[in-house]
């Protein structure tokens, strides 16, 4: 049975949480002083901890500065008057995993107890990710032993325990969203959904329904209700991919849906409760998109409590055999083949610039593996031409110049039409050349049209 701790000066309320508690399973002990928390600790450690920030002798948080270690197997959850952004990284950055606010609201508690992990649990789950790395060189979903990488995997493994929103940057094809689905499976969601969505694939007309649902006739076309990914992400995780992409009006009802956790249908007059961990992720520069327009400066000060910058794969060269051989393991399984790479293949493979990164590397392999006609996958079966064109020298006359206070939108705008016109206008190529996706690079377009509409 798990062991709740509560934490709360004022009795009643401690003892109405008891009992509550009680009712969904779990053993629990109370605590009104700081001085009573340190001795309830002592007598046992428990599986999860609510604590009021308010204490008569001192503040809540004092417990973390004096043994941080009691709470390595525990959940913590704070209670508080008010919730705010700074309360938040705050508890995070002690060691806290969500805060409830009074009036507590039993649902969200409900949801929390849900999600309880028995002690210890989480710490092995996070020590075999690590033996992994030593074993195999893979975390999770991800591979690679490089010293950057392990880096990411401490920032995954330190985040993962928590609620935090988490924002996830790096160029096209690094595998932000890989990183997204390690923080899912080492967190206590991974049992339930885990959901992405491209904010910039959906249309602006369509995206609202989509986020937040709507009901039966709440538009022309809507011929049934529709529940959006935050219900369907209930009490998992909700990637927001490309958030640079959502439209401004948009971001300010995710803004309040991430600071009330209430939502509405499109046409509905329901409030709905929702449970969801945010990572949102992005291949522009967070305050770029906001100096240009592009993010609301409050929703990336909301979304930015951790962030994770994943590094381009030419900054991790020692990975690509891993990765490449990882990739071509997974097709040897799936066309029950027994290929593999000769040293002159390998040596072509870690040579190689990769602009277009992991997703790059990935189609590399799998054109390889279709060429090879036998089992040796050679040099000569490698083929990087159709997914980047040749690196812009001055040697062949491709630049661009601009003049030095040119604002860093404009100077962008003027690379991405010079490299069409080095491709031809052939935009995949140029995707590739520019380190981003294709979609990416057809919604820069699309807003220079409407730009240039205006």
């Amino acid at each position: 049975m798990p062991h709740t701790l509560i934490v709360e000066d004022d009795r009643d309320s401690a003892e109405m949480l008891a009992e509550l508690i009680k009712g969904e399973g779990f053993s629990t002990a109370t605590a009104h002083t700081l001085a009573e928390a340190r001795q309830q600790l002592a007598l046992r450690e428990p599986d999860l901890v609510l604590l009021d920030l308010a204490l008569p002798d001192g503040s809540g948080m004092d417990l973390f500065a004096d043994r941080p270690e009691a709470f390595a197997g525990s959940e913590v959850v704070m209670i508080t008057g008010h919730a705010s952004l700074d309360t938040s990284i705050q508890a995070l950055r002690l060691g806290a995993t969500d805060y409830l606010v009074k009036p507590i609201n039993f649902r969200h508690l409900k949801n929390i107890l849900s999600r309880v992990t028995p002690t210890g649990e989480m710490q092995k789950r996070i020590a075999n990710f690590e033996k992994n790395v030593s074993d195999v060189g893979r975390f999770g979903p991800l591979w690679g032993r490089s010293k950057i990488m392990q880096e990411i995997y401490h920032q995954v493994a330190r985040v993962a325990r928590t609620s935090v929103s988490v924002l996830v940057t790096g160029q096209s094809g690094t595998g932000k969203e890989v990183v997204a689905q390690a923080i899912h499976e080492l967190s206590r969601r991974r049992d339930r959904a885990f959901l992405a969505v491209n904010c910039g694939a959906i249309s602006p007309q369509l995206i609202e329904s989509e986020m937040f649902g709507h009901e039966k006739g709440s538009f022309t076309g809507a011929a049934r209700q529709h529940q959006g990914y935050f219900e369907r992400a209930k009490g998992g995780t909700l990637l927001l991919d490309e958030i640079t992409e959502m439209p401004l009006d948009l971001q300010v009802k995710l803004l309040r849906v991430l600071e009330t956790r209430m939502f509405q249908r499109i046409g509905g007059t329901e409030s709905i409760e929702t449970d969801v961990r945010i990572v949102a992720a992005t291949n522009r520069d967070p305050l770029e998109a906001v100096a240009t327009g592009k993010l609301r400066e409050d929703l990336l000060y909301r979304l930015n409590v951790f962030r994770i910058d994943v590094p381009p794969l030419n900054e991790r060269r020692e990975d690509v055999e891993l990765l490449a051989n990882n990739f071509l393991a997974e097709l040897n399984v799936q066309e029950n083949a027994a290929k593999h790479f000769t040293p002159a293949a390998i040596q072509a493979l870690t040579a190689h610039g990769w602009p277009g990164n992991v997703r790059q590397l990935r189609n590399a392999v799998q054109r390889a593996f279709i060429m090879a006609e036998d089992n040796d996958i050679d040099a000569g079966h490698l083929s990087f031409d159709a997914m980047s064109m040749p690196q812009a020298s001055a040697n062949d006359g491709a630049s661009v110049t601009v003049r030095v206070g040119t604002s860093i939108a404009e100077m962008e705008r003027k690379l991405i039409f010079a490299t069409l016109d080095y491709c031809g206008g052939r935009r995949e190529q140029a995707a590739e050349l520019l380190g981003v996706s294709p979609k990416t690079l057809y919604n820069r377009l699309r807003e220079y049209e409407r730009d240039r509409e205006r």
